[in-house]
């Protein structure tokens, strides 16, 4: 290969919806109220779950992290979103690209493992109620969480070096409007086998995989709840892990629809207001679903609120 054609690229363009300056108003618009939505519901949940004693339990712990881990992902391409949506000039530093890309795919990646996690403590907490203290204790919801961060971001840092090392040939304009990596191997001009196998690999076994330990868990969780003697036992059970449910076909239904529906030769703009929406809509409904079916989050909230004014 010559030379020349291996331009070094010291920063990426970000497509994204640069052909359409009304839409462009309309998204940053819709895109900034529900991030501040994310952020404030995301950030009570978290303040909740450290603040009310009545929520220092597995259940709140594991969604203490969920919180933390929507407020991070969005935090990764929203900001920098809203900057472009109203600027001429949508570049990114090659260097801002590669991070970008590293912490968004970790921590989506951790919301797989977290949310089969948080399936799992709820199968013991109903299927085994009377060893639950124990199986559950305070050391392994620690290990599960750290767990869940430490390897989802090796695995994010690893795909990310593979995709970076690449030669770009001076290709520089990304269709997308984040570094997201299928976006950025496109313009790649040198084998991506490798990157494409591991990403395959870290594909099934983030998604799939969860995905199935979840059925399994609700699977186990239903058939303890139609065996229990009373309607009240069932519905007390059933509202433990209603919320979940609702949070992990919300999740997993918009991914499957995202990357199982048949792809188009041409991005097509409506598949991507559908993809910004989305990955802007999920983490802000999550904390409005589980305080709305939650009765103690909606006590721990009033309390909080109780204390905060009493004190003035």
């Amino acid at each position: 290969m010559e030379p020349a054609n291996r331009t070094e690229v010291s920063e990426f363009y970000l497509k994204g919806f640069s052909g359409y300056p009304a839409l462009e108003q309309l998204l940053f618009a819709l895109c900034s109220a529900m991030y501040l939505v994310t952020l404030l519901g995301n950030a009570a949940l978290v303040v909740l779950s450290l603040l009310d004693a009545r929520l220092h339990t597995p259940m709140y712990f594991f969604l203490g992290h969920l919180s933390l881990l929507d407020i991070c992902y969005t935090s990764t391409f929203v900001p920098l979103m809203l900057v472009h949506l109203l600027s001429p000039r949508k570049t990114i530093s090659f260097t801002g690209c590669a991070i970008q890309m590293c912490l968004s795919l970790s921590t989506g990646s951790t919301e797989c493992l977290l949310l089969a996690i948080m399936a799992y403590d709820r199968y013991l907490a109903i299927c085994r109620p009377l060893r639950y203290p124990a199986l559950m204790s305070r050391r392994l919801c620690s290990l599960l969480a750290g767990a869940a961060w430490a390897l989802c971001l090796l695995k994010s840092a690893s795909e990310t070096v593979l995709a970076m090392r690449l030669p770009f040939c001076g290709h520089r304009v990304v269709s997308h409007f984040t570094c997201e990596i299928l976006a950025v191997l496109k313009l790649a001009c040198g084998d991506t086998s490798a990157s494409e196998a591991f990403l395959l690999v870290g594909a099934v076994l983030l998604l799939p995989v969860p995905l199935a330990l979840i059925c399994l868990s609700y699977t186990l969780i239903l058939a303890t709840i139609l065996r229990a003697p009373s309607a009240a036992g069932r519905r007390k059970a059933f509202s433990t892990c209603s919320a979940h449910l609702a949070v992990v076909l919300l999740f997993y239904g918009t991914v499957i629809f995202m990357y199982m529906k048949p792809q188009s030769k041409e991005a097509r703009i409506s598949d991507e207001v559908f993809t910004v929406l989305y990955a802007v809509v999920t983490p802000m409904l999550n904390p409005i679903i589980y305080s709305l079916r939650n009765k103690e989050v909606r006590e721990a909230a009033r309390k909080v609120w109780g204390q905060r004014r009493a004190c003035r």
